[in-house]
């Protein structure tokens, strides 16, 4: 299926809305089928997937985004990285103790916040935290802009996870632009409410199976719709050798070169994409002098 793996951005000029339209499938395999996640943790991270790419396209400046999940519930740690060139990884950790966990959002993570990190190549970091106290991402990313950002948004998430080696996501996010961002509340904003209406019209079935260019033309066929280029989306990981003999070098060299003589090898394992990094003494030296020089990447 063709727009798969693309994030899409227009504009509703009458409305003074701005939408994003985002379906994944390849970049999503490496993340949802890293390990043997269940299916519910195959949903939050296809959702949460879907929900960054639509966060990353509102940055203005080059760096990452980062939505982290923390709970108390059955999934104690989900993440979703994106750089602004809509490269994605991802990781989740759950009670792997339990043999059926809850289907919905509200009993999977329990007393849970959700870390929005904003990371810019250049400049300070950012941090906003929402409380996940609604019945879906979607909403509490929602009353997050409105509270927060002061500009009222409409979210979609959708996920097709029928097939199991085929995971899809998908997601849509409308926005105030900024100008009108007076008109917080959805029903003051007569407008934003027609579209917002129009888009909820949407069923999993034509977001899955029609081309984007019809999905469009299917809500806003009456409306003036200025459609941008796509953005590719894929997974990508930037772990290396190098960035872990960077973080061996904060580690005792006496220590580490125990930690080889006991066990032949130090492993390092990237919990994202699951490459593992060797060193051995010879590593260890070079990593103490300041002379390591990453060679190849140990699968």
């Amino acid at each position: 299926m063709s727009n798969y793996d693309e994030l899409h951005r227009y504009l509703l000029n009458a409305a003074n809305v701005r939408g994003e339209l985002v379906r994944l499938e390849e970049s999503l395999q490496s993340i949802v089928h890293s390990t043997e996640y269940p299916v519910q943790i195959q949903h939050l991270l296809s959702e949460m997937a879907a929900a960054t790419c639509l966060l990353t396209a509102i940055l203005k400046f080059k760096g990452e985004i980062g939505l982290q999940i923390q709970s108390k519930g059955p999934v104690s740690y989900a993440v979703i990285n994106a750089t602004h060139e809509y490269k994605l990884r991802g990781v989740a950790r759950w009670d792997e103790t339990l043999t059926v966990l809850p289907e919905s959002f509200g009993e999977l993570v329990k007393d849970a916040v959700l870390v929005i990190t904003i990371t810019p190549e250049e400049g300070e970091r950012y941090q906003g935290v929402v409380g996940l106290d609604k019945p879906t991402l979607a909403e509490c990313l929602e009353a997050y802009f409105t509270q927060s950002e002061q500009l009222a948004t409409k979210i979609i998430l959708m996920t097709d996870l029928q097939e199991p080696t085929r995971a899809r996501a998908a997601g849509m996010l409308l926005q105030v632009l900024p100008s009108q961002a007076a008109a917080t509340n959805v029903a003051q904003d007569t407008d934003f409410e027609h579209v917002c209406k129009l888009t909820e019209t949407l069923k999993e079935d034509e977001m899955f199976g029609l081309p984007v260019n019809d999905i469009l033309y299917r809500l806003y066929h009456q409306e003036e719709v200025e459609v941008y280029p796509a953005h590719p989306v894929s997974f990508s990981c930037s772990c290396s050798k190098q960035r872990s003999a960077d973080a061996l070098r904060n580690v005792d060299k006496q220590e580490l070169l125990q930690i080889i003589e006991e066990d032949g090898a130090i492993k390092m394992h990237c919990q994202y994409c699951h490459s593992e990094y060797l060193f051995d003494s010879v590593d260890v030296e070079a990593i103490h002098n300041g002379q390591f020089v990453e060679t190849r990447k140990d699968q």
